[in-house]
């Protein structure tokens, strides 16, 4: 049932997507000018079919003109005036396009899988579009192609919140047939640990299969974990016992990296800790801080749980007070809401995923999908990815599995036109 607290929390500006609510919005004239709710009781009337096929034309053509709107938008962003393109006015929160969306083509794949144009009583929602949207984004991808790069977020990405990536996981031999194709891969993952051994407990389904797999070393050392969103760097590593080696940073920094001082570093973190410390302290949080080198955050004492009010609460009162620091102006960084703890990291994963792309030679924001879970415009850590590359937004492992199939899906229709 629909609380009138879920209502009232959806509509907080910081819990919405405005791309998606615009489209959302725009589709709902042609659900209510032709979904058929009465024909339930009037037999006689228009079929269903008829009523699908009238409703899913309307749909098409508003995606349609979507599509164009951001092709709009692209050319302005080249031409370095996307704040006078359509989109931009009419989404003021509209960020950058890497490549175009097949809206259209996108639209018509997913209705065959979740019958939106078939519905008489609700209409094209939220997850409707989001996944239209995923879709879109890897139609443009492979079919430019190739896919060059995949980075994907841990927890609620590759595995369920707080487990880790089990040998028996459907994601794993899709993710072998990615290396196997030549797409690298990075997990780019707000857990910050200095030893690959703690990588091995969260992700030792995945390397193990990879080390055991017939594929050649030079296509297993395309896997990569940079973890604490953009601080530490591991490659695959047949001959480790944790399947992983420590990349130095020197080897993978970008130029504006090696210009971060660790003073400042120190200072920002400073300030974060007692900006947590004091949301602990106001709203009676049973916690404990945690201090890192690149990172602060928060975590329940042992059988708590945090109230998701308060984790928000905490992580904006945190995000504004560094935004407006002398410190925060100098040093990137993340305040994220990790489900049940609160951190602070040093970067965000726009640089996570940009020294992936340098760390395989320069891969481009098009030849790059990130996959992740979090992107809602504060306290959702794979927000920031937006401006490095193209992006899915999941809502768990398994649409994270779907994605994987769908992208083998469209790359064999491609190979069978090329042939």
């Amino acid at each position: 049932m629909t609380t009138r607290y879920r209502v009232e929390y959806a509509l907080k500006s910081h819990r919405r997507d405005q791309l998606i609510e615009w489209i959302k919005g725009l589709l709902a004239v042609p659900f209510v000018l032709h979904s058929q709710p009465t024909a339930v009781f009037e037999p006689q009337k228009e079929t269903t079919d008829q009523m699908a096929n009238n409703a899913q034309r309307r749909y098409l053509e508003i995606m349609r003109d979507v599509e164009e709107l951001i092709n709009d938008h692209i050319r302005h962003q080249k031409a370095g005036t996307e704040e006078y393109s359509k989109l931009k006015l009419l989404v003021p929160s509209i960020g950058m396009f890497f490549t175009p969306l097949y809206l259209h083509d996108a639209f018509i794949y997913q209705d065959s899988q979740r019958y939106i144009s078939w519905r008489r009583f609700v209409a094209p929602s939220f997850n409707d579009i989001r996944l239209v949207l995923n879709t879109a984004q890897v139609m443009s991808l492979i079919r430019s192609g190739p896919l060059e790069l995949v980075t994907f977020d841990g927890d609620v990405t590759l595995y369920d919140d707080g487990k880790s990536l089990e040998p028996d996981s459907p994601m794993i031999p899709r993710l072998l047939n990615l290396l196997r194709d030549g797409t690298k891969i990075g997990i780019v993952t707000a857990a910050g640990y200095t030893s690959a051994r703690k990588y091995y407990e969260r992700l030792h389904g995945l390397l193990d299969a990879v080390q055991d797999s017939d594929l050649p070393d030079t296509l297993k050392e395309n896997l990569i974990v940079l973890g604490g969103e953009s601080n530490y760097l591991f490659r695959f590593s047949a001959g480790d016992p944790d399947r992983l080696k420590y990349v130095p940073r020197k080897e993978w920094l970008l130029d504006e990296m090696r210009l971060w001082q660790e003073d400042d570093i120190s200072a920002l973190l400073d300030i974060a800790e007692v900006a947590l410390k004091d949301c602990m302290k106001n709203m009676r949080l049973d916690a404990q801080i945690i201090r890192k080198d690149r990172a602060v955050g928060i975590i329940p004492m042992p059988h708590h749980r945090f109230p998701r009010e308060a984790l928000e609460e905490t992580v904006l009162v945190t995000q504004k007070i560094l935004e407006v620091s002398a410190v925060g102006r100098r040093i990137p960084f993340c305040a994220f809401n990790g489900g049940n703890d609160i951190f602070v990291d040093i970067g965000d994963k726009s640089w996570g995923v940009k020294a992936c792309q340098r760390f395989f030679k320069g891969i481009n924001g098009g030849k790059t999908l990130h996959v992740g879970d979090q992107f809602l415009s504060a306290g959702a850590n794979d927000f920031k990815a937006r401006a490095a590359c193209t992006t899915a937004w999941i809502a768990g492992p398994v649409e994270t599995v779907l994605l994987l199939d769908e992208i083998a899906e469209l790359e064999r229709v491609v190979d069978r036109k090329n042939r």
